[in-house]
């Protein structure tokens, strides 16, 4: 599949020369840019349930008798250990919910732009198919006027049944 990319050149408010691109041009750019992104997100949260476990087993390791709500440790040692096991803990799941978060966000965007470059083609299509020749196509009343080879078997002639 080829791709038309168009380029126009204008000028801004100080002489200098922009190049603008075509908008499918410009949406599947976009699309690919929400992809990266997306990846980059996805990414960011297996680092923070990487944090996350080696918060929760730090915690474990150096804390004498944590309390826990859910997977927080809320009453822990005064020892710096227990404290770093609860920092891990903590930014872990920052991350991994901000990185889930963030590419459902960017997985819809990728969705948007997929979506609207797919309406742009279908658009160029259409208006392709307008501007073909009507001598390009073939009339309705030459496809169902079909020769069946057998008819002149299987029907008889008007004449060899006034005999």
């Amino acid at each position: 599949m080829s791709r038309k990319v168009y380029f126009w050149l204008t000028s801004d408010s100080e002489g200098r020369d922009k190049a603008l691109l075509s908008f499918s041009y410009y949406l599947h750019e976009k699309a690919e840019e929400s992809r990266h992104n997306e990846s980059m997100c996805f990414m960011v949260a297996i680092l923070g349930s990487v944090f996350m476990v080696a918060g929760i087993i730090q915690t474990l390791l150096t804390a004498q008798r944590p309390e826990w709500f859910l997977i927080f440790p809320y009453h822990i040692g005064s020892s710096p250990y227990d404290f770093m096991g609860l920092a891990f803990t903590l930014l872990g799941t920052m991350l991994l919910l901000g990185g889930v978060v963030l590419a459902v966000h960017y997985g819809a965007q990728r969705l948007w732009y997929s979506n609207a470059l797919k309406e742009g083609y279908r658009m160029e299509e259409e208006k392709a198919r307008a501007q073909k020749k009507p001598k390009d196509r073939i009339p309705l009343t030459e496809l169902t006027r079909e020769v069946n080879p057998l008819s002149n078997i299987l029907e008889p002639k008007a004449e060899s049944q006034e005999a």
